[in-house]
């Protein structure tokens, strides 16, 4: 099957024409990259309005979420999951409890320090929200077979790992 060529074949075609002394293929792989980041934003935006949330309170809950049955983090742990500060932290904290998703008790094993307990309503929003986005990114990739998903996912992993060692 002869394969379609896309927008970013003509962008690259045309600075091909224009340039000719560069070579244009990390354009064939990055600008790809960023043309389905900027789809899979819309899909996750769409999931997490969906299921009233804001991405960064997906991040907060999912990642309380993952820590299983009792869904308990403290904010030092959150922070290292969700790389964000600790006054960004704390006022996120803050949102979610007005928002009846999370509530904070004291760390019986600290008496000084607190943690994060995600409430059945937010345990039902977080479900929600990852059950839609799987589907959303599901879709996304639909035009690939299982084999070529797995070969895409390793050859990032493969590019991501380069990154996350900097």
């Amino acid at each position: 099957m002869a394969e379609s060529h896309d927008e970013v074949d003509r962008i690259v075609t045309a600075w091909q024409r224009e340039r000719p002394d560069l070579t244009f293929s990390p354009l064939q792989v990055l600008s790809r990259v960023g043309r389905l980041s900027r789809h899979l934003d819309r899909a996750r935006r769409d999931a997490f309005s969906r299921s009233k949330l804001e991405s960064w309170e997906f991040d907060v809950l999912s990642a309380l979420r993952r820590a299983g049955d009792p869904f308990m983090l403290s904010p030092k742990q959150l922070l290292t999951q969700t790389l964000v500060s600790s006054g960004t932290m704390t006022n996120r904290i803050d949102r979610l409890v007005s928002r009846g998703l999370v509530e904070r008790r004291t760390d019986p094993n600290d008496g000084r320090g607190i943690l994060v307990v995600m409430t059945s309503t937010g345990l039902a929003q977080v479900d929600a929200a990852i059950t839609r986005l799987v589907d959303a990114e599901a879709e996304l990739l639909s035009s690939l077979s299982d084999d070529d998903q797995h070969d895409l996912a390793a050859l990032l992993r493969r590019l991501l790992l380069g990154f996350d060692e900097v």
